[in-house]
């Protein structure tokens, strides 16, 4: 009555159902480049904003 496909399969399924990725195009998805680099550009600030702390207060 309840039964289901195991998620291997139903997931297996839906992967068979898209279209193949294009040639160059890395991000299937708008919004995960988006994130991606959001969270690129925000470690590199982070990382230089720290170098800047350090340098001013050790340098």
């Amino acid at each position: 009555m309840f039964y289901r496909k195991p998620i291997e399969e139903r997931i297996a399924e839906r992967q068979a159902k898209l279209k193949p990725l294009e040639e160059g195009k890395l991000f299937e998805h708008g919004p995960a480049k988006f994130v991606f680099l959001f969270l690129i550009i925000g470690v590199v600030l982070i990382h230089v904003v720290g170098l800047a702390v350090v340098m001013h207060f050790y340098g």
